[in-house]
């Protein structure tokens, strides 16, 4: 990118570079309004402002973007890409006039040439040949065969993310799981409680950043598998039981399984479809210690096949019923 296409999202969206996400945000949807294509119909040079407008936004709303942009001026996103070294540690930006360069091979040239490894500083620019790459590592073994490895970065060590996919069993009680890493093998220990999004961190298993030679960290982001009958929401866990017409009536004790088991559990005559009851520290594992709560959904089902005194039965008790649910719906009107 020349210095000439350089866009100046500040300038793009009005605000100055010490702006607040919220003035931002205001100034964003001020001249979002106003170059939207709805507005300006058939309009090019405002469908053209509004693209622009869009992208300064996207840049400057999210914080690690706009450093990146702040620090890096119009390479932010080439460097954010597939800059040796991240951007990174122990390396002084400040020095860098960044509308000096003509083009991103430019730039690399100049700071591989003052800070490269070993390299001392130099008044020309000298030229160095770099490249690119995200790895995958396959070969996994012990139930992790699935795994997708990704680089995170490539700071001064490069950091590799996998997913990995437990069952509820697992993730509830803790786990620990052996898989071969190349030609390594590797035990990690998955503690109690683990949910969807969870993302654990293993210490120098990572890749090798081939200009320091350090080995970043894995990260293992948590997955479940769907349960037959729990649900995970927030540290609580959901579950759906039917119960028949007549225990919402009357009343019931019936029995609910827990993770630790079946717990008979009271009904108050009068339970209502779709009714939560609370299960207290019967839920899923907290960091800090304890439980979460599970959560009881009730479900009246009615029963499809009836036998012909039962039949009798419920057409006796429509007959002498006197409750009527929908008795305040006569008043509705539009």
């Amino acid at each position: 990118m020349a210095a000439t296409d350089f866009k100046d999202y500040y300038s793009l969206l009005g605000v100055s570079k010490n702006a607040s996400p919220e003035e931002i945000k205001q100034a964003f949807r001020k001249l979002a309004r106003k170059y939207h294509p709805d507005v300006n119909p058939n309009n090019k040079q405002a469908e053209a402002r509004f693209k622009e407008v869009n992208e300064a936004y996207e840049v400057l709303s999210d914080p690690d973007k706009r450093k990146k942009y702040d620090q890096f001026g119009q390479y932010w996103k080439q460097v954010g890409e597939g800059f040796p070294g991240g951007g990174a540690a122990g390396v002084d930006m400040s020095g860098f006039d960044f509308s000096q360069y003509g083009s991103f091979d430019d730039f690399i040239n100049e700071l591989l040439g003052r800070f490269g490894s070993g390299a001392t500083p130099r008044s020309g620019r000298q030229s160095y040949s770099y490249s690119t790459a995200s790895s995958r590592a396959g070969g996994f073994s012990g139930g992790f065969n699935d795994f997708g490895f990704q680089d995170v970065g490539a700071g001064a060590a490069q950091d590799t993310e996998a997913t990995i996919t437990l069952t509820f069993s697992e993730a509830f009680a803790g786990v620990q799981k052996r898989f071969s890493l190349g030609n390594e093998t590797i035990d990690v220990r998955i503690p109690a409680g683990a949910k969807p999004g969870t993302r654990l961190r293993v210490r120098g298993k990572g890749q090798i950043n081939p200009m320091t030679q350090q080995r970043g960290d894995l990260y293992l982001k948590v997955e479940l598998q769907p349960h037959s009958f729990f649900q995970i929401e927030g540290d609580n866990l959901v579950c759906e039981v039917p119960i028949t017409p007549d225990e919402a009536t009357l009343g019931a004790a019936i029995d609910v399984p827990t993770p630790d088991g079946n717990v008979n559990v009271k009904l108050p005559a009068g339970v209502r479809s779709g009714q939560t009851l609370r299960l207290r520290g019967k839920g899923w594992p907290l960091a800090k210690g304890g439980r979460g709560d599970q959560l009881v959904k009730v479900a009246i089902a009615p029963p499809k096949e009836l036998s012909q005194q039962e039949r009798e039965y419920y057409e006796k008790i429509r007959a002498i019923r006197t409750y009527n649910p929908r008795s305040h719906l006569q008043q509705i009107k539009l």
